[in-house]
């Protein structure tokens, strides 16, 4: 893959399984899966009108009303675009709601906001194109992109061997793991080592369950006690857990993690780890195969990068760390797994 480069980073009787051994079986069934579904781990956030109170330096807006960062149009980037993509003057964008500072519903329960539809109004502008932004389920968004009923994905979907296939990307984010943890555990997690013995939560069939699994893998391989893995039935159950002790730790999308830590006086992030381990992956707009939007997208986020646009988007969602240099398209031709 090419230059993949960051900048810089209920109840009490819920039910749940415990998951002490491991197979490679188990882990090769999760191979196909990149960047975890955003909607989840949105439990615990504030409720009510307006901005969310920040424990941290970050203020969310949950407003619909946004005031918008926005752009201007590059002609050049804009007759680069193909006949079909431009012809009704609009960019028709999927995305999933859910996940602070994602995407997610404003307090009026209609309009959408977050990082992803910031980012991609931003991209639109520069195209010239009119913003048209669809909502669709984590698992639909393939099934739009195949049938041509959106033309791009801005929803925290990670490049990965499989996908390369049907689809063509342009990143615009880095794609992290985030660990997070009562305010006063003292331990970091950077590796295996540091999650043995712990109870960790984690969803089922997702990217960051597989990762688990390796680690656990590595431990008991080195006759060290792996960590178990703790499964809940909702969001809201995994935070109450980690915030009464009956789990150490839980992982999940970094960006809501670090939202959590942001918007609450009891968690913090206590590590991070890329979510394409034990290679590496960014997060990208994702346009079905050979549709030609891809590097259109790519030199439209490189010129919001140049601008300062592209930063002040993340900023302001409290994503800074997760900022490329630089986008190149990335299409089967090139990929390459690292």
């Amino acid at each position: 893959m090419k230059k993949l480069s960051l900048s810089g980073t209920t109840a009490q009787n819920s039910q749940r399984h415990v998951l002490t051994a491991v197979t490679v079986a188990a882990a090769a069934a999760l191979s196909l899966s990149g960047c975890s579904d955003p909607g989840s781990a949105t439990a615990g956030t504030p409720s009510g009108t307006g901005a969310a109170p920040a424990a941290g330096s970050i203020t969310y807006n949950t407003s619909p009303e946004q005031n918008r960062i926005r752009s201007t149009k590059d002609k050049k980037l804009a007759e680069s675009l193909p006949d079909s993509i431009s012809k009704d003057g609009k960019l028709t964008v999927a995305t999933s709601a859910g996940s602070i500072p994602l995407t997610f519903h404003a307090t009026d329960n209609t309009t959408l906001v977050g990082t992803e539809t910031d980012l991609a109004q931003l991209v639109a502008d520069k195209l010239g194109l009119e913003l048209d932004l669809q909502l669709t389920s984590w698992e639909n968004w393939p099934l739009k992109t195949d049938s041509g009923a959106v033309e791009v994905v801005f929803s925290n979907v990670g490049i990965n061997a499989e996908r390369v296939k049907k689809y063509d990307f342009a990143p615009y984010r880095a794609a992290f793991m985030g660990f997070e943890a009562k305010k006063d555990y003292s331990g970091t997690v950077e590796g295996a080592e540091d999650i043995s013995g712990k109870k960790i939560s984690v969803g089922a069939g997702t990217n960051q369950e597989k990762i688990l699994i390796a680690w656990n893998k590595e431990l008991t391989d080195a006759g060290k006690a792996p960590a178990e893995l703790q499964y809940y039935s909702s969001d809201a159950d995994t935070i109450l857990a980690l915030s009464s002790g009956r789990i150490d730790l839980n992982i999940a999308p970094y960006p809501s993690t670090v939202y959590r830590q942001n918007s609450r006086d009891d968690l913090k992030v206590v590590g991070k780890i890329n979510a394409g381990w034990p290679a590496s992956t960014l997060v990208a707009a994702t346009s079905k195969r050979g549709n030609g939007l891809a590097e259109p997208i790519a030199n439209a986020i490189n010129e919001l990068i140049s601008e300062g646009t592209y930063a002040q988007v993340l900023d302001h969602w409290g994503l800074g760390e997760e900022a490329v240099k630089s986008s190149d398209a990335v299409t089967a031709e090139n990929f390459s797994a690292n």
